[in-house]
């Protein structure tokens, strides 16, 4: 046998190795597979011929002969075969080994490791092109790029313990130690970066979350080692024979490929080389007016040789004109010329001529209208009148967030300069200092505040603002649609009780005026916020736009011919989208549903961009953060930046300057949100793009398949509750304490205050009720308007060798489940190990390391019942009572980390699955979770105010485990408050079983097969929804509802793997407090 037929022979590019089950690591490595211990040439495998099958093969000799494929498909039998000669340049053996490599979680598939053993089967050198090559002819399939050490490190190891190393070898394939960050740059780190060479796959087992770095799949067997090199080598051999087959007769197809894999040899962005690469004339990034059309770029899109289709629904709006109004009373010259001066404003679009108009009138005025209609005009210029009018009138400006709040200020001054002699503009919110309040309550004309300071400082010092209070003329509310829920039904009793006290002032004079997104019956919604009457609402919008497309892009297979592996990533596609966009001058914001996704997406740009050689464009994106808001406000605004990756932060109308593009990665949190979030793009009328890059996630597949719903579909009403005696009863305590309260005041706070005060407040002889003494000396502090704790936790960095330095603050509901000792936390795409975590001095004390995973536990159970009610025409029963939300143990891969139990506790209701319905469910194959899950939402979607309950959602790599859970949840369906003391919980028990048989209404009449909107799904759900049944759902509110349930009419809905796991067991007896009585429905 000749030496020199065997070499060529192993050079068989993708030519099948096929492991035995006896073949080990180290006899892999230590000699080709054919070679016996002997150091004789013998095959101990086969070689495959495609289209053979594998039963009919035989062991040949090498022979050095030309490679052929068949143009059939490898199953089908009876068809006629065309085979295709394979050139010479063809051959090569990578496959076998890139497979084993890539099998062992405890190895990493790096460029130099899997070339080492493929350099020894080949005796030769491979070379950075031939990989090339094969990643030009399977792009989608192969990665192969450079990525920071910190996304392919398999064992976590904090930047301290790997500078103790110096230098020694680390596990992962001789990676050397990394700097730490030094800042030096907007989103960068000084890495060593690491060249990684892998191939798409798709492994059973426990599921990994998508991510940016190197995937981790589990061990295999040699039986599906074997399996997936057949599988590999087979998609392969298409890959050459459609080469071949289109390549033009005349031309070489091996020529072809070359020219196209030199796109694909990697950059180390770490190397000289790729600075220089970094900054040659055809990476020039262009100038924003000279960017390209978004009709042209869309077109390019269509164009690249990664596009597949990825847009499934494409709609065009065309530009609008202005359309002009005129006033019924001329502006003075002095606001015409500030008009000019400040804005270049000339004329007044119809719905500002109109609002304006009505506010001269002395009515109440909301208007609705979109995006950047310029609707801050409106309650501008009628306080530049007032002020004409009378030098000592006032006028407070409320705004949601601070950023907003700083952003209009700046815009007022600015017009307010062009006025001579007016009075100076004040923020008066939780920043301003003590020693400047006195003096901005003296002299400012106009004060910047949140709800928030009028609740806890301005009211409860209202005589220290009386006369502010006496001059005020105009209250303007901006994004009114922020103030539903909960939220809104606080700010509501806080806007009564601030008419009150103007009233008693002797101010019963002055104007509302509130502006609104687009959202549906505004005058209803500002009538019930405000508890007024006289309002007019303005909802024709005479604002220019710009031409706008809208894209629905769906993430296409990973390889259409292996179904099993999925769809891409949707963090990869909106990410490579984002850059995409802004190579070509696009300025684009990334808007994510959480701050996780976004720490994951601007990681995600950050590997891609640096592996690219593109360090230009990778520091103009940042990432929208509150600790950088103003100096990312202001690189924006100036034009400095490309992207930015946000959450719906940015939604309100805070002015980053021109902005070309919005991607929202996964639909947000309901239609209302996608269209505010759309609407941030085009805000100059120049031509934009929205693009709603879908999950492949229940919902966003529901947008997918119905894409008129995004455009067509109404807005929900946005809910304000009146009625709730918890919300009331706090706020009256604060009221009595502005001023003694009386029947009177049933005018401002409705027919349930007399019952309340009598049973609530103190009542002295006059017959005047004031605050109980147990929320003495200062009763607002005892509630929080937007739903939220007022403890934080501060989060220190303690492994910089310039000292402790603070990262964040976090809420205690976010670091419920956000810091625990030995957790993941991320910081602006950067990891954390949680080392040390103090309840009583709320601080986590952190380190930095590089890990390529996150954690997320949680538990929330029932604890004791404090009321139980009869569900109508049911022998089943509603419990409420308090839970204790539970963070104990995170099961991280296969490894528990034990930490001391953290309970808090709220006030929520369930109710229990019958015995019955839980056999069913089981006998029918339905998984209870997913029946459970699916029962909690469709409750959900029929109750008002159900943005501010939670439910316990049910996780996909939980409840679709292979394996016996030790985790088992008591079957019921569980609803709790958000926060504390928000009363929401109680409000829902009260009307638990109306809404029950409405959410049984929803799911049995809905036309869908799998779940909607409608039904089942809930754009809340913070496990996507993953986790679902229908016909479950249907079944546990039939049977809570004690309607009849013929079972043999059901069918069994999968087939049966002979051993069935789930994580539900029968709930469990919660014991009641002493002398609870059942209550009538």
């Amino acid at each position: 046998m000749e030496h020199d037929h065997v070499e060529s022979d192993a050079s068989d590019l993708f030519c099948v190795r096929l492991l035995t089950a006896t073949c080990t690591f180290e006899d892999f490595f230590s000699r080709p597979p054919w070679e016996d211990n002997h150091g004789k040439m013998k095959r101990k495998d086969h070689q495959l011929e495609v289209g053979q099958d594998e039963s009919n093969s035989t062991t040949k000799k090498p022979v050095k002969k030309a490679r052929t494929g068949s143009t059939t498909a490898r199953k089908g039998k009876g068809k006629e075969k065309q085979d295709i000669v394979w050139p010479d340049h063809f051959q090569d053996a990578l496959n076998t080994v890139l497979a084993f490599v890539s099998s062992r979680k405890h190895m990493a598939t790096t460029f130099p490791a899997v070339r080492s053993s493929v350099e020894g089967l080949l005796k030769r050198p491979l070379a950075l092109s031939k990989v090339a090559e094969l990643k030009a002819l399977l792009p989608e399939l192969i990665k192969f790029a450079y990525i920071p050490p910190n996304e392919l490190r398999i064992h976590a190891e904090t930047v301290s313990q790997l500078a103790a190393k110096k230098g020694r070898a680390s596990p992962d394939f001789s990676m050397q130690p990394q700097s730490t960050p030094s800042g030096s740059q907007i989103g960068l780190e000084n890495d060593e970066h690491v060249l990684i060479l892998e191939f798409a796959e798709n492994s059973r087992g426990k599921k990994e979350q998508a991510g940016p770095g190197l995937s981790l799949p589990p061990s295999l067997t040699p039986a599906a080692l074997k399996k997936l090199v057949e599988k590999r080598n087979e998609r392969f051999s298409d890959a050459v024979n459609e080469l071949i087959t289109a390549t033009p007769i005349g031309e070489d197809p091996v020529a072809l490929l070359q020219v196209a894999a030199h796109e694909h040899i990697p950059v180390n962005p770490s190397s000289t080389q790729a600075k220089d690469f970094e900054w040659s004339g055809k990476l020039t990034v262009p100038e924003h007016k000279d960017r390209p059309s978004i009709d042209a770029v869309i077109s390019e899109i269509q164009e690249q040789s990664w596009y597949t289709a990825q847009i499934v629904d494409r709609r065009t709006f065309e530009a609008k004109e202005a359309r002009e109004g005129i006033l019924d009373v001329p502006l003075s010259a002095t606001i015409q010329q500030a008009l000019r001066d400040s804005r270049k404003i000339t004329s007044l679009y119809i719905h500002q001529t109109a609002a304006i108009n009505a506010i001269s009138k002395g009515r109440h005025v909301i208007v609705s209208t979109s995006t950047a209609s310029g609707k801050s005009v409106i309650y501008q210029i009628p306080l530049l009148r007032y002020l004409e009018d009378d030098h000592d009138a006032t006028a407070i400006f409320v705004y949601p967030t601070k950023a907003l709040a700083q952003d209009q200020k700046a815009a007022l001054e600015q017009l307010l300069w062009a006025c001579p002699g007016l009075q100076h503009v004040a923020t008066y919110d939780g920043d301003t200092p003590q020693e400047t309040r006195a003096a901005i309550r003296e002299s400012a004309s106009v004060i910047f505040t949140n709800f928030d300071m009028m609740h806890a400082s301005i009211l409860p010092h209202e005589d220290l603002w009386r006369n502010f209070m006496r001059n005020l003329k105009l209250v303007a509310i901006d994004e009114l649609h922020y103030y539903s829920d909960i939220f809104g039904s606080h700010v509501a009793q806080v806007l009564r009780r601030f008419r009150r006290v103007c009233a008693a002032v002797g101010n019963r004079r002055m104007r509302f005026v509130s502006c609104s997104a687009t959202i549906s019956k505004p005058s209803q919604h500002m009538k019930r916020l405000f508890g007024i009457d006289d309002v007019e609402a303005i909802t024709e919008d005479g604002a220019p736009s710009g031409c706008k497309d809208f894209l629905v892009w769906d993430p296409p297979p990973v390889d259409p011919k292996a179904p099993k592996l999925g769809k891409r990533s949707s963090l990869s596609e909106a990410t490579g989208l984002m850059r995409f966009l802004m190579k070509r001058g696009v300025r684009v914001i990334l808007f994510c549903k959480i701050r996780k996704v976004c720490e994951l997406a601007m990681k995600t740009l950050r590997a891609d961009l640096s592996a690219e050689g593109r360090l230009d464009v990778l520091t103009k994106v940042m990432p929208y953060r509150g600790e950088d808001r103003r100096r990312i406000e202001h690189e924006a605004f100036s034009g400095n930046l490309l992207g930015i990756v946000a959450t719906n932060a940015l939604e309100l109308g805070v002015d980053i300057g021109v902005l070309d593009a919005v991607i929202m990665l996964g639909f947000p949190f309901g239609i209302a949100n996608f269209r505010q979030q759309a609407g941030r793009a085009g805000r100059r009328a120049r031509d934009s793009l929205a693009v709603l890059v879908a999950d492949g996630l229940p919902l966003d597949q529901h947008y997918v398949n119905n894409p008129d719903e995004l455009f067509d579909k109404a807005v929900d009403d946005l809910m304000v509750d009146l009625d709730s005696e918890v919300i009331l009863e706090a706020h009256l305590q604060c009221a009595a304490h502005e001023m003694p309260l009386s029947k009177d005041d049933g005018i401002y706070f409705g027919p349930a205050l007399q019952e309340l005060c009598d049973s609530k407040l103190l009542k002295d002889k006059d017959g005047w009720y004031h605050t109980h003494p147990k929320y003495l000396p200062f009763p607002a502090k005892h509630i929080h308007l937007r739903g939220a704790e007022e403890d934080k936790y501060t989060v220190v960095d303690i492994s910089s060798s310039s000292g402790p330095k603070i990262l964040e603050e976090l809420e205690v509901s976010r670091a419920l489940f956000e810091i625990y000792e030995g957790g993941v936390f991320m910081h602006q795409g950067l990891t954390f190990i949680v080392k040390e975590v103090s309840h009583d001095s709320k601080t986590a004390k952190l380190v930095r390391a590089d890990v390529n995973w996150t954690t997320n536990p949680s538990d929330v159970d029932a604890k004791q019942t404090y009321r139980i009610k009869e569900i109508m025409g049911s022998p089943h029963r509603s419990f409420y009572g308090r839970f204790y939300k539970i963070r104990n143990k995170s099961i991280l891969d296969t490894v528990d980390l034990d930490t001391p139990p953290w309970e808090r506790q709220v006030s929520g209701f369930w109710l229990d699955v019958p015995k019955n319905i839980l056999s069913l469910l089981r006998a029918k194959l339905i998984l209870p979770a997913a029946a459970i899950h699916s029962a909690q939402h469709a409750w959900l979607n029929q109750f008002a105010l159900s943005a501010d309950l939670r439910t316990e959602c049910k996780a996909a790599e939980k409840e679709y485990k292979t394996s016996e859970s030790r985790r088992k949840r008591p079957a019921r369906l569980i609803f709790h408050d958000g926060s504390e003391n928000s009363g929401v919980s109680a409000k829902a028990f009260d009307h638990v079983h109306i809404i029950l048989r409405q959410a049984h209404d929803a799911v049995e009449t809905c036309h869908c097969e799998d779940g909607c909107t409608n039904c089942i799904l809930s754009a809340r759900c913070k496990e996507n929804n993953t986790v679902a049944s229908k016909i479950g759902a249907l079944l546990i509110l039939r049977g809570l509802l004690d309607l009849e349930i013929n079972a043999d009419s059901i069918p069994v809905q999968r087939e049966s793997t002979g051993v069935e796991f789930d994580t539900v067991e029968e709930a469990g007896y919660v014991r009641p407090v002493d002398g609870v009585q059942v209550e009538a429905p």
